[in-house]
C-alpha cells in the first residue's frame, strides 16, 4: 500500500496512525466504486464510528493507494 501525500496530511490532522488507517482496510465492510473513476470507497470502523477510505489500484505496481480518508460522520 501506498500513501500519498494528502493522506498522511489529513491522517495527522484527525490523528489516525498508519496501523490504524490499515486495521480499517483490515476490517473493512463494504466497498463500492467512488464517484472518480478508478477510485474505490472502503467502508470500515475505527473507534466505534465509521470511517471511508478512498483508494485507487495501480495494477501496473500492483499496489493500492490510499488517496484520502474521513470519519463518515465527520461534517468537517
Amino acid at each position: 500500500m501506498e500513501l500519498t501525500p494528502h493522506i498522511i496530511k489529513r491522517m495527522e490532522d484527525r490523528g489516525l496512525t498508519e496501523v490504524q488507517l490499515r486495521a480499517i482496510l483490515e476490517r473493512a465492510t463494504s466497498f463500492a466504486p467512488n464517484q472518480v473513476e478508478g477510485r474505490f470507497i472502503i467502508q470500515g470502523t475505527h473507534n466505534r464510528r465509521p470511517w471511508h477510505v478512498i483508494v485507487e489500484p495501480d495494477e501496473d505496481e500492483r499496489v493500492l493507494i490510499a488517496v484520502t480518508c474521513y470519519a463518515a460522520d465527520d461534517t468537517a
